[in-house]
């Protein structure tokens, strides 16, 4: 199994890297995107201070990219393939066949856990409970477990899971990295510029190494 990244260390490098002036990259996640979980586990330790943002995959796909049968085999392979290379787990729930399954509702909290900057915690705890444990996010009692595990009240965080109104701010962000460019998650703005896809993360890594004072924004939510 690869490296599993510890919070407290990459946090400790994140805090001496803002002392020195670095700027931030941004990520853009979707829980329901196994290579945003395979990126998820390594780009605190690639970025000296990183953001961390939950857009939804469906607008930078146009629709859901798990729609088709065929697409959704080939992702899935691809997905395995990585994961293989990355000696990372991944594993597909029962019920989901070909697709990830439903993960609006975490995705929600994890617009909340962004508001209360939790949301590298809270990603990184439900994407080890869908990806390794094959557990369906749109399970309160699952999502109650990785709001536990990312420090976020249970009673807000299950406010967050229905809240309906959390959905358009993210739908909005994703249109956004789509207009900039972006055709797949995870993304990452560094240095200036955009990068789509897991496979782009080391690039995307020594773009904010050779600009480490760049004034990068990100996509705004």
């Amino acid at each position: 199994m690869g490296g599993v990244v510890h919070l407290a260390q990459a946090r400790g490098r994140r805090e001496r890297a803002g002392r020195r002036g670095a700027a931030p990259a941004f990520f853009y996640f979707d829980l329901a995107c196994p290579c945003s979980y395979l990126a998820a586990e390594r780009v605190e330790r690639l970025f000296a201070r990183v953001v961390w943002r939950p857009v939804l995959g469906d607008g930078i796909h146009r629709g859901d990219p798990w729609a088709d049968p065929l697409r959704a085999a080939a992702a899935r392979a691809a997905a395995e393939r990585r994961a293989t290379e990355l000696r990372v787990p991944l594993v597909w729930s029962e019920g989901s066949g070909a697709t990830p399954g439903a993960s609006l509702p975490a995705m929600r909290v994890a617009s909340f856990a962004a508001e209360r900057g939790r949301a590298a915690a809270f990603a990184l705890a439900a994407g080890r409970l869908r990806w390794c444990g094959g557990f369906e996010l749109d399970d309160p009692e699952v999502l109650a477990e990785a709001a536990a595990a990312a420090g976020l009240g249970l009673e807000d965080a299950l406010h967050a899971f229905g809240d309906l109104g959390r959905d358009g701010a993210m739908e909005a962000a994703a249109r956004r990295l789509l207009a900039a460019g972006a055709d797949r998650l995870p993304a990452v703005v560094a240095g200036r510029r955009l990068f789509a896809g897991e496979l782009r993360l080391g690039e995307a890594a020594a773009a904010a190494r050779s600009h480490p004072r760049s004034a990068a924004g990100g996509i705004s939510a």
